[in-house]
């Protein structure tokens, strides 16, 4: 077995990179740049691959799983698992960036798109509220709860507290279902109906509540669920 410092230089990771700029590496070879070096039986690059494959070749299942699983791998230790989890993380955190800072949240679509990348891979729920100016751009994103999502957990209090203090012109719910499917439950309708009612008290209307899915989403304004 080849180690990665006895490589062609044109083969070896670092060196592609450098060359050509990391679009030119594969998954496999930008995970064995996080990596760092291999084992005695394994390089890093054939650890990036055995990580992928258990993964189905999904960055996104690679990310989803906890750091326990990735150290299954054999070879992989929990100093190299939780590297490999700090750079997808950036990489998540980089896609949530790449909106316009300022861009108006008007459609449904506006918001999936601004939360989406941090949202729709989750292993656990997270209860977000967009707080928006006059123009209807983000102020403020606020994290309400993360975790199983109940009507007793997301009070009104927690929720308007802050866009009183932003003095928002409106907000906007979202939260994401792990399973992927954006199908409202029963609590999710519940705490929809309660935050609208609030907010009509304060004078800070809810104008939707999307509900994030894997590749998709529900709004319950176009649905007509408001």
């Amino acid at each position: 077995m080849l180690r990665l410092r006895e490589m062609p230089r044109t083969e070896r990771p670092r060196e592609r990179l450098k060359d050509l700029g990391a679009r030119a590496l594969s998954s496999s070879e930008l995970l064995a740049i996080v990596i760092g070096s291999g084992t005695a039986n394994r390089s890093a690059l054939m650890l990036a691959q055995d990580a992928l494959a258990k993964s189905e070749g999904s960055l996104r299942r690679l990310a989803s799983q906890p750091v326990a699983a990735l150290t299954a791998v054999h070879g992989l230790g929990s100093a190299r698992a939780v590297a490999i989890h700090a750079a997808l993380e950036l990489g998540r955190r980089l896609a949530a960036e790449s909106r316009d800072e300022g861009a108006p949240l008007r459609t449904p679509r506006d918001v999936w798109a601004a939360y989406a990348p941090r949202l729709e891979d989750l292993p656990v729920e997270e209860f977000h509220v967009a707080v928006l100016d006059a123009q209807h751009r983000l102020e403020r994103n606020i994290t309400i709860t993360r975790g199983i999502l109940n009507s007793s957990l997301v009070h009104p209090r927690e929720v308007f507290r802050e866009a009183i203090a932003e003095r928002a012109a409106a907000i906007i719910l979202v939260h994401n279902h792990p399973s992927g499917d954006p199908t409202p439950s029963a609590d999710d309708r519940a705490i929809t109906a309660q935050l609208v009612a609030a907010g009509r008290l304060l004078d800070i209307p809810v104008a939707d509540h999307v509900v994030i899915g894997r590749g998709r989403y529900l709004s319950f304004a176009e649905g007509g669920l408001l």
